[in-house]
């Protein structure tokens, strides 16, 4: 009777073994033929439509354009002069310190983030103002970092502004601060 019962004991692990199985590889399956299928679609419209598009094509020139060039004696080597490599620094904005504050130095200053005094918090301006103007242009320009861990980045971190302007968006802080 041992016997018959280790047999029906078998054919139950068997069984659930089999239907394990079918499930499993009918998941697999079905995850095999979503994935192709959004390949499929994928290559249709959105792979086809990045290939258009001016960015995607001027980053792929400027990583196949060749690394050197050959000259050739007695031809026409006038394309390979060396250009200047832009040593002149790019056209500075000039923005007023309300724009400049509202677009850039409100992510920190606005919510009090990673030490910076808060848009109108007087009592938290108060020492800084007292330090002097001189010196707040001075830490919103070159950037500073404080003892307590406060950090400001170099010109906020817009550095394509014109030092006017960061001076004009530390002014105006100041102005709603007192």
């Amino acid at each position: 009777m041992s016997g018959s019962a280790n047999n029906d004991h078998g054919s139950h692990d068997k069984k659930f073994f089999d239907t394990f199985m079918l499930v499993l590889g009918s998941l697999i399956l079905v995850a095999f033929g979503i994935y192709f299928g959004a390949k499929a679609i994928s290559a249709s419209t959105q792979e086809a439509q990045s290939l258009q598009d001016p960015i995607v094509q001027k980053a792929v020139t400027e990583r196949i354009k060749p690394v050197a060039q050959v000259a050739v004696a007695g031809a026409d080597n006038s394309a390979m002069d060396e250009k200047p490599a832009g040593d002149a620094p790019a056209a500075m904005r000039e923005v007023s310190g309300e724009q400049l504050y509202s677009a850039v130095c409100t992510g920190c200053h606005g919510l009090g983030i990673a030490g910076a005094p808060k848009f109108g918090d007087k009592a938290l301006w108060a020492p800084r103002i007292a330090q002097g103007m001189e010196i707040l242009h001075k830490h919103a320009l070159e950037g500073f970092s404080s003892k307590a861990g406060s950090m400001m980045p170099t010109k906020g971190g817009a550095t394509d502004v014109t030092d006017k302007s960061v001076m004009d968006a530390v002014d105006y802080m100041v102005s709603k601060s007192k």
